[in-house]
């Protein structure tokens, strides 16, 4: 059984692990090896997970059994948008999938926010499952932009938005 806790300094690296076997299964057949090495190397690095880990307004979450890390979650208010939470981050290790720990980290993101009345995030087009569990969880296509991660960054997303229960 998985807990949802908040990460520590000390789940960084089995996290990175986590993210860089889920980025390769997921993202490998869309985008290639190299371009997947490419994007964990600027994305899923020690230092880019430890800003995460001490962003103000942020929560940093795994989903911890006690023996490994199976799932993990990184959530922001943002400061473009008033009143939105971002949903950078939801992945859970693939043989652990469809078992309940996306479900389970997405529902405590939800309570982290109480200032927010709408939670946003990117997907791309390319990664089907991923937008079914988003739109089962209340997430709705709002807009698409070519640029996932800045403006530097080529690769296409769907902009999806779910209203948040203290609205």
């Amino acid at each position: 059984m998985f807990f949802i806790r908040t990460a520590t300094e000390g789940d960084l690296q089995k996290v990175q692990v986590l993210l860089r076997e889920t980025w390769h299964a997921t993202y490998d057949p869309i985008y290639g090896v190299a371009k997947v090495e490419e994007l964990i190397g600027q994305w899923h690095s020690l230092p880019a997970l430890k800003e995460r880990l001490g962003r103000p307004n942020g929560e940093f979450l795994v989903a911890d059994d006690g023996r490994r890390i199976g799932g993990m979650a990184f959530a922001a208010m943002t400061p473009k948008m008033a009143k939105t939470a971002m949903l950078h981050q939801l992945y859970v290790h693939p043989s652990l999938q469809r078992q309940g720990i996306g479900r389970d980290l997405f529902a405590e993101l939800e309570t982290c926010f109480p200032d927010a009345e709408v939670m946003r995030l990117e997907v791309d087009p390319k990664n089907a499952a991923a937008i079914a569990f988003y739109r089962a969880h209340g997430f709705v296509e709002v807009d698409r932009i070519g640029h996932c991660g800045g403006e530097d960054n080529s690769i296409p997303v769907i902009v999806m938005e779910k209203p948040l229960a203290g609205m």
